[in-house]
């Protein structure tokens, strides 16, 4: 029984407040891990712009909650959503069910 490996992990240098990282992830993921660095760096940009004291650690700690809330305010939206759809479906399941009871009396 033979299985292909996993591509090998590769280097990935990502640009953070012109500084530069390297971090290592699956060919698959790189699209991904760039466009979260480049949307990391613009959120950290603003801040600093905003900042009084715009230390790089304090600005990624910054852009780590404000990401962390806008990630779980969307989530809890969703799952919002999700609650709304399937109560949805189960209204329509229920009609129709109640149309195929009459049917077969």
């Amino acid at each position: 029984m033979s299985s292909t490996p996993p591509p090998a992990a590769e280097p990935v240098a990502l640009r953070l407040l012109d500084r530069e990282f390297l971090i290592a992830c699956a060919p698959e993921e790189r699209d991904g891990l760039l466009e979260a660095a480049t949307f990391l760096d613009r959120k950290m940009r603003e801040l600093r712009a905003n900042a009084r004291t715009p230390g790089f650690d304090r600005l990624a700690v910054l852009a780590a909650i404000s990401v962390t809330h806008e990630f779980l305010a969307l989530r809890k939206q969703h799952d919002g959503t999700d609650r709304s759809v399937a109560d949805g479906l189960a209204a329509l399941r229920r009609k129709l069910d109640a149309v195929l009871d009459a049917q077969v009396r």
